[in-house]
């Protein structure tokens, strides 16, 4: 049996799968401050079901159908392939358990729309920088800053009709798709 400690003032983020050794689980442990957000923007895992478990505060998840309100002692999972996004929706820190599994699952999707094949849901590659890869044609597409005001500091989010956009977190615009870098 292995123990982890968590929950630091100083950590939002405490990652516990390695302190854990799990073999078939990744395990994250959230402490939000209120309007904060949980990392990532809209996504789904392709290969990963998620669940949320709300520990103390309140939680509100995006997805294409609509928001899910979560409170303290509720749970909340989102099956592989499911677009969501989190915050912190009270007055007061929200605390949060989710887990995933298969623990390696790493097949992350963005809802951005293949410029040569018309896929709308691009996989995320890290490696070497954010570049969007379609698992439909294999083309590789690199993020394009805003193209209002330059900023590199764009998000996945969705718009009032639960629909995904981009959002720009300087000038405020929003792109009913992601901005792509032509080559």
């Amino acid at each position: 049996m292995n123990g982890a400690a968590f929950g630091e003032a100083d950590e939002s983020v405490v990652r516990l799968t390695d302190r854990l050794a799990t073999e078939h689980v990744a395990v994250n442990w959230y402490t939000l401050p209120p309007g904060d957000g949980f990392p990532g923007g809209l996504h789904a895992h392709a290969d990963q079901e998620e669940v949320f478990v709300v520990v103390a505060g309140v939680a509100r998840f995006e997805t294409l159908d609509g928001p899910v309100r979560v409170a303290a002692g509720e749970a909340v999972r989102f099956a592989p392939g499911e677009f969501q996004t989190g915050e912190n929706a009270g007055d007061t820190p929200l605390v949060a358990l989710a887990l995933g599994a298969p623990r390696d699952g790493d097949d992350v999707r963005v809802p951005a729309t293949c410029l040569d094949c018309g896929a709308n849901a691009l996989r995320l590659d890290t490696a070497g920088g954010p570049t969007f890869v379609c698992p439909d044609c294999g083309a590789e597409h690199t993020p394009a800053p805003c193209p209002d005001c330059a900023s590199d500091r764009l998000a996945f989010a969705t718009d009032a009709a639960h629909d995904p956009i981009v959002e720009c977190d300087d000038c405020g615009s929003r792109f009913a798709d992601a901005p792509l870098a032509t080559e």
